[in-house]
């Protein structure tokens, strides 16, 4: 767990309050996407009550509604001719106190008072002029009890106030007698419904509003600075006050920032390079994911790339082909400016990611700061949002006495100038170094490393890091620290880790220039989407295996990057064949098989009990109407039969085709439920193969598929072990549990079966790191809600009450639902409306009822309420702790979610239309499910609709997923992916219910 930054506002004093005759009034602003919460309150000396403005007998406060929408202060107060008022932001989750409060003698409401401790200041005081409103208060349903005010009896409480994302009580007002109700305004549940109900208007409408006032933004307290206040006066000498005290803490400062473009774990040793060996043995490390704005046609991070998002805190990249060296700064004196900044600044706007760039040199020299660079591409970094740099020196040996620069940034350039020296590929990328090469460029790296740490004052954290690629395939490079860090503890000899990939041993570039302004006390700026740098406890015992073992990561993506491709070929292949096959045997007639001989019975079925269907038409055959209790889980007493002297003790017959093959005795059906099986579990494989380190083995390729193959075949021998494979959905049952309750424990404990898995998410790629991937989320749902179908028909079929079994089914479906979405576990944005959705036309079908349309709005309400509450939630953290679902919340406030949309409608799109693989496989699955499942079978029956007689819940729990699976389409950018991996899982398991179905469906005799 990362170490928050302690807040440090109690290191600066309280900005001096108004006058009392003043028409400026204070208002405290609680983040804009919650509306603005804004008390007045009048001179609390003032014996006249401060409901002067309203009706005196009523004591009526002034109430201003905020539109939770807008995310800006909505509510001005004071005299009418005065647009004078201050802000100062509140942070509920950080603990900020909220209490205010009321002088309930005269049932006016005071001026709010903070905990002192948290260095707050408290509202100034205000001229109880008539046009002075005792409180404003923002709409109930944001959270907050709109503040009450009158007859000043002991009952009479004047405020409550709900912390949306804590439930607690923060205002409590009024008599301190048990009668006062205050206790009621805490309970959690109002926090939760209040939560909800902010982010699904602020959802809807907030795509299209403009971003807030400049003076709306404050600084995060979470970076451990002071928030700002936005009055005029005030303002002034808050943020001299604050840049005062910054610039004291950078005198204190130093940072070195060392990039190495095109670094390497394999790179370091300890003959060749003695001076990184050494900060890897005294400091921590991990793997870096360099992903930044490709270019055309390579998925590689170029050395340019790389510095400028350094300097943004944001992916960057620049037009053109191939890789373009970094452009030598203009020089005059000691200072330098980059050529051509402003159309490698403006292209950022074309990438989908707008990174501001300068963000990094700006912030240290507004903040009092020097920066230093040292080379072309430490320039790009360390330069400012004009492109100017104040100390550029194009060697170490030109830069001089580096004291007093409290940002050192040096580029070790000597990999990425022996690529740019080898022929270009036809992308116009330089191909690969010779090992040679490579090994020499790396020994003149680490020297130059040694001369800067030898320049260096005193206590100065160094920072390496493996800038950028140097290959025509991305690699995770080095990133060690040593020094403090930005918690105050050093970084020891041990792993690093960063809340923005929540893995051992594993960071981000963004992540690099979080972590250098945060040691420098800075505040980062909201368009730096990194997240700092921390020890995360010892790592392998000597540097060598350390060496080894981030080696051996950087060598799972290599290997992963070379089979996910064919892997998906061979697995779409074999799907496509496996349905042919399965097509024939069910509609096919064999001419091969020796027909019944005259007057022979038919062999005797081993039907369950259980699973003797009644001779009564089943409302699942025909979902239009409304489902009636059928007999059909129950034991019947009635057993149809052609011969009752026979079947009377070995059971009803099965069902058999023109050419004498009987269902129940059928081998090919056999096989075709077998290979079912094994095809639905080969999903939950790919992430389970993650516990065997095949890509260590010497063919990668076979290995894998030999590896899923056999954890496919254990679970299908799993599901045919035990009584339950007699059972219809008996072998589906234990598949999809399986897939259900592993991909769920694994989200719990920090999502490592999805990393470097097939099917999961690479670290080279740094599209996701933690979490559901959209590929896993379809695997997961599904397998959950075709587990629930079994496990209801399971319970439905001894006896047990349909409101038990489905309010069982919706306790479970709930957790799921929850661990998708939860910004700790699954932290799945677009997954949870899907999930919500499909589980609940999964629920509605079980409990006997119609879906409609008026139901399937205010299930999709329901979702879309439950992600923006998970959203709004983990918005309320701090900044260093929030995951993709709080940024998103930021992105509407800021104005910003457009382009967060159209960039994620863009992938769908692009992998819909350019994977035609998974889409042909989606519409053959389909196709197969209703065209070929869904009809007449080889033995006159339909496979699907006898799966549907014997075990009703199927139907259920088939609609539900792949309802699921298409919200699931529309809603992520993976895309076609997300139904054809759903459909996988689905379809085999489904045929393996009808195969086993026309094996136990019994025909009454002529």
């Amino acid at each position: 767990m990362p170490h928050a930054t302690p807040d440090r506002d109690g290191d600066h004093p309280t900005p001096p309050a108004p006058a009392r005759t003043s028409a400026t009034f204070a208002a405290r602003s609680v983040r804009p996407a919650l509306g603005t919460l804004a008390t007045r309150a009048g001179s609390p000396t003032s014996a006249t009550p401060a409901a002067r403005a309203g009706r005196r007998i009523l004591g009526i406060l002034a109430t201003r509604a905020v539109r939770p929408t807008l995310g800006t202060p909505a509510t001005r107060a004071g005299n009418p001719t005065s647009g004078a008022f201050a802000t100062q932001s509140v942070r509920p989750a950080l603990g900020t106190p909220a209490a205010r409060s009321v002088r309930p003698i005269v049932g006016t409401l005071a001026t709010p008072a903070d905990n002192p401790t948290y260095g707050t200041p408290a509202t100034g005081a205000i001229s109880p002029t008539p046009a002075t409103f005792a409180a404003r208060s923002v709409r109930p349903a944001l959270g907050t009890l709109a503040t009450r005010a009158g007859n000043p009896t002991p009952a009479t409480f004047a405020a409550r106030s709900v912390r949306p994302a804590l439930g607690t009580l923060a205002t409590r007002a009024g008599d301190p007698t048990p009668a006062a109700p205050a206790a009621r305004a805490g309970r959690r549940i109002l926090g939760i419904l209040a939560l909800t109900l902010t982010f699904g208007l602020a959802t809807a409408t907030g795509l299209c509003l403009p971003p807030p006032p400049a003076y709306a933004a404050t600084t995060s307290p979470s970076r451990g600075t002071p928030a700002r206040a936005a009055a005029k006066d005030p303002s002034a000498t808050v943020v001299a006050q604050q840049d005062h005290q910054t610039t004291q803490g950078l005198d204190q400062a130093h940072v070195a920032l060392i990039g190495v473009p095109g670094l390497e774990w394999s790179d370091l040793d300890p003959s060749r390079t003695p001076n990184l060996w050494s900060l890897l043995s005294q400091g921590a490390s991990a793997s870096l994911s360099t992903r930044a704005v490709p270019p055309p046609d390579r998925g590689i991070t170029c050395p340019t790339a790389g510095w400028l998002t350094v300097s943004a805190g944001q992916r960057a990249g620049t037009a053109g082909k191939g890789c373009l060296q970094p452009p030598t700064p203009q020089l005059t004196g000691e200072a330098a400016k980059i050529p051509n900044w402003p159309a490698l600044t403006a292209y950022q706007s074309e990438t989908g990611f707008d990174a501001q760039l300068g963000t990094l040199g700006q912030l240290v020299t507004d903040n009092g700061g020097k920066v230093a660079a040292i080379g072309p591409g430490a320039a790009l970094a360390g330069a400012d949002k004009s492109g100017n740099i104040a100390k550029y020196a194009p060697t170490l040996d030109a830069a001089g006495d580096l004291t007093p620069y409290n940002l050192i940034i040096m580029e070790a350039a000597d990999l990425a100038t022996a690529w740019t020296a080898q022929p270009l590929d036809e992308y116009g990328v330089p191909t690969p170094l010779p090992a040679a090469v490579r090994q020499a460029a790396a020994t003149k790296a680490d020297q130059q490393i040694g001369a800067l740490i030898a320049k260096l004052p005193p206590n100065t954290t160094i920072l390496v890091s493996g800038i950028s690629d140097v290959s025509p395939i991305a690699h995770l490079h080095v990133a060690i620290a040593k020094g403090p860090s930005p918690s105050g503890r050093p970084y020891d000899h041990g792993y690093l880790t960063a809340t923005s990939t929540r893995q051992d041993a594993l960071v981000t570039i963004t992540d690099l220039t979080a972590t250098a302004i945060q040691l420098l006390g800075l505040p980062a700026p909201r368009q730096v989407v990194g997240r700092p740098w921390q020890p995360n406890g010892p790592s392998a015992a000597t540097p060598a295996e350390t060496v080894a073992e981030l080696a051996d990561g950087d060598l799972a993506s290599q290997v992963l990057r070379e089979v996910r491709g064919p892997f998906f070929a061979v697995l779409v292949t074999v799907q496509l064949l496996f349905y042919a096959f399965a097509a024939l045997a069910l509609r096919r007639r064999r001419n091969t098989a020796p027909p019944t001989p005259p007057g022979a019975k038919p062999p005797a079925t081993n039907l369950p009990p259980t699973e003797i269907p009644s001779t009564a038409p089943s409302s699942a055959e025909h979902p239009s109407t409304q489902p009636q209790p059928q007999p059909v889980e129950r034991p019947s007493t009635e057993r149809p039969s052609t011969e009752p002297s026979s079947t009377a003790q070995t059971g009803p017959p099965a069902l058999v085709s023109s050419d004498g093959d009987f269902a129940n005795t059928s081998k090919l059906l056999k096989s075709v439920q077998i290979v079912a099986v094994i095809s639905g579990a080969i999903p939950v494989s790919t992430f389970l193969a993650q516990l065997v380190p095949w890509w260590t083995l010497p063919v990668p390729m076979l290995s894998v598929i030999v590896t899923i193959v056999a954890i496919a075949g254990l679970l299908t021998a799993l599901a045919f072990a035990g009584p339950w494979r007699a059972h219809v959905l008996g072998p589906l049952t234990v598949v999809a549990a399986v897939t259900s309750l592993a991909l769920l424990i694994d989200v719990m404990s920090g999502s490592k079966l999805q990393v470097n898995a097939v099917t999961g998410y690479e670290p080279v790629t740094g599209g996701r790191f933690y979490g559901f991937s959209n590929i896993a989320f379809a695997v997961y749902a599904t397998g959950t809600i075709l587990g629930l179908a079994g496990v209801a028909q399971w319970l439905l079929s001894r006896g047990v009450s349909r409101v038990v079994v489905v309010a069982a089914c919706a306790l479970y479906g709930g957790l799921a639902v929850f661990a998708d979405g939860w910004p700790s576990w699954g932290a799945d944005f677009g997954g949870v409306p899907a999930f919500v959705i499909g589980l609940a036309v999964f629920l509605i079908l079980l409990s006997g009822k119609r879906v409609s349309l008026l139901r399937l709005l205010l299930v999709g309400l329901m979702g879309a309420v439950l992600v923006g509450a998970l959203s709004v939630f983990d918005w309320l953290r701090p900044d260093s702790q929030r995951t993709h679902l709080g940024n998103f919340v930021q992105q509407i406030i800021d104005g910003q979610a457009w382009t967060v949309v159209g960039r994620k409608f863009s992938a769908m799109i692009g992998v819909t239309v350019g994977n035609w693989s998974l889409t042909l496989l989606s519409l053959v699955a389909l196709a197969f499910l209703f065209l070929i499942l869904d009809r007449p079978s080889r033995w006159g029956a339909s496979a699907l609709g006898q799966a549907y007689r014997l075990a009703p819940t199927l139907r259920a729990g088939l609609f539900g997923a792949l309802t699921c699976a298409f919200v699931g389409f529309l809603m992520n950018d993976s895309g076609i992916a997300i139904p054809a991996m759903a459909l996988t899982v689905a379809v085999p398991l489904t045929l393996a219910a009808c195969v086993r179905a026309l094996q136990l469906t019994t025909v009454p005799g002529d």
